[in-house]
């Protein structure tokens, strides 16, 4: 259970710290929502998503291996480096911890004086307008294919390095950068169902893309370091 329990909270600060430097930024949904400081949003937000991971590998990255994400769950198994028992309590422990993440944030949100409109300001949830199915699709799992090959890298019996919590800390950073005006960035199944549960209404309807495409991308990645393709 002790890695159960590690993978729900570390999960959960993701959420509330990242989705909550979206809405504590003022930028809304990230979907159309400019403010004059929209450059230097999306740079806070990125660093956000990407030092909490930095910070909770080396937290939780002991006991559970910081996953954090059931995508990289998804990844690591299919490079044969996690049970498949282990697999199903990792997925569901961080789902748990992304809805706490969420609720926590949420509860926080409301507590706000001058009035907080969820359906308005949203909790940070991933979407898609301004660009196809296909885009978003293609950017999500391209994005999720290369931030496993850094984990898988980096954590190899090889690679790893007492460094290696910053490397993928600083590819999550990257990847936010290029992918927020594209869907506000998951990579994350769990990070997206959090604040999908409480939004309802588009997040939800949207939700299976952010769920589909990260695990495709995490499995591609898993498939070559399994067959010893990326493995030095």
């Amino acid at each position: 259970m002790k890695k159960y329990i590690a993978e729900a909270i570390g999960t959960a600060a993701l959420v509330f710290f990242g989705c909550g430097s979206v809405t504590f930024a003022g930028m809304g949904d990230l979907l159309g929502s400019a403010t004059p400081f929209a450059g230097l949003g999306v740079i806070a937000i990125a660093m956000a998503f990407g030092l909490t991971v930095t910070a909770m590998a080396y937290g939780i990255g002991p006991v559970s291996g910081c996953h954090v994400n059931p995508a990289v769950s998804a990844g690591v198994w299919a490079a044969g480096r996690l049970s498949t028992a282990d697999l199903g309590g990792y997925i569901v422990s961080q789902c748990v911890g992304a809805i706490i993440g969420a609720g926590v944030l949420y509860l926080v949100l409301s507590g706000h004086q001058g009035g907080w409109d969820l359906a308005k300001g949203g909790l940070g949830q991933n979407g898609w307008s301004e660009y196809s199915t296909a885009s978003a699709f293609i950017a999500e799992f391209v994005g999720t294919f290369l931030f496993l090959v850094v984990i898988l890298g980096a954590t190899s019996e090889k690679g790893s390095t007492v460094v290696a919590g910053v490397a993928i800390g600083v590819a999550l950073l990257v990847i936010h950068i290029n992918l927020i005006r594209v869907t506000g960035t998951s990579v994350n199944p769990a990070r997206s169902l959090g604040p999908a549960i409480f939004v309802g209404g588009k997040a939800l309807a949207q939700l299976w893309l952010f769920i589909v495409a990260p695990i495709a991308g995490a499995l591609a990645a898993g498939a070559l370091f399994r067959a010893k393709i990326l493995e030095p």
